[in-house]
């Protein structure tokens, strides 16, 4: 099959390039346009439009699925759409300008987490499993029929970006062998079962950390804000991002929430249940360090985080 690709984060370049070895053609690359990254603010295309590039493949960057766009994509006659993570939305007439539609690979166990960010809110939520599924793309948000799911235990530890990496690379296998079986005629889908929940786009606030809440709840919002937007709370009034923590060994002293305590060579923060261990943090305007050097510095003045 002729087919058109739309995505944008390092997420989505594992099945740009699976499906660009694969038997099928993918006629063009739809991608958002370039933006400025870092504190230079050098205008940088996507990781997507980056390996387009490599592939010699044609790219169409837009903000937008507008009437232009739709126009490029029409003219390109693909068969089928397929989309990850792109960073927008498909209507009507691109919705239905190739005749198989679009199918979305998304990064939850549908209906659970539907949205942008889905990996990220089964971090915080705690959620034991999770995985990736295929669906045909509809006009309601992540709400199609799907074709097929591969399910994973979420890693004890993982970040919200390790674990994203993870299923990229086994969900880029899952979305070719759907291709393939809707190329041959043979392809199933089933609608989704179960209550939705949903998982919008975070804010610079989720990634603020509460000391009251309970440990495992702390830790699970560290992990599901890493990278992107960052864990974070304050220190006399500063910032202060938190880049690793884990869960206190046994023995642990009984720490209030948000208070800091040495405990051998580990820098331990109360909670509002078991303290944890902080390892890395950066503050700010300054560089990344071991949080026991960071320690060191300001231990005179500061007994707590969180103020």
């Amino acid at each position: 099959m002729r087919l058109v690709f739309a995505g944008t984060p390092d997420a989505a370049v594992p099945s740009l390039r699976r499906l660009a070895s694969s038997s099928h053609e993918v006629v063009g690359v739809v991608t958002r346009a370039d933006a400025p990254v870092g504190r230079k603010r050098v205008l940088t295309p996507s990781p997507v439009a980056v390996a387009a590039e490599e592939l010699g493949l044609e790219s169409i960057k837009t903000d937008r699925l507008d009437a232009a766009a739709t126009e490029r994509v029409a003219a390109l006659e693909p068969d089928l759409g397929v989309i990850v993570a792109y960073g927008g939305l498909v209507r009507e007439p691109l919705l239905s300008a190739p005749p198989h539609g679009w199918i979305n690979l998304h990064f939850s166990l549908l209906p659970r987490w539907r949205g942008a960010a889905p990996v990220q809110h089964a971090l915080i939520a705690g959620d034991e499993r999770t995985g990736a599924a295929v669906f045909q793309l509809v006009p309601e948000l992540d709400a199609g029929d799907v074709f097929g799911v591969i399910e994973q235990e979420v890693p004890a530890d993982a970040t919200a970006g390790e674990l994203l990496g993870s299923l990229a690379a086994d969900g880029a296998e899952l979305l070719a062998h759907v291709v393939d079986e809707i190329a041959a005629g043979t392809a199933r889908a089933v609608p989704q079962e179960g209550e939705p929940s949903y998982a919008p786009k975070l804010a610079d606030d989720d990634g603020r950390i509460r000391w009251d809440e309970p440990r495992e709840a702390v830790l699970g919002r560290i992990r599901g804000v890493t990278p992107e937007p960052g864990a974070h709370t304050t220190v006399e009034g500063a910032r202060l991002k938190v880049l690793a923590a884990r869960g206190a060994s046994d023995g642990s002293p009984a720490l209030n929430p948000g208070e800091i305590a040495l405990h051998g060579k580990e820098v331990l923060v109360g909670t509002g249940t078991l303290p944890i261990v902080v390892d890395r943090v950066q503050p700010a305007g300054r560089n990344a360090m071991g949080a026991a050097d960071w320690w060191r510095g300001t231990r005179d003045a500061v007994s707590r985080v969180g103020t």
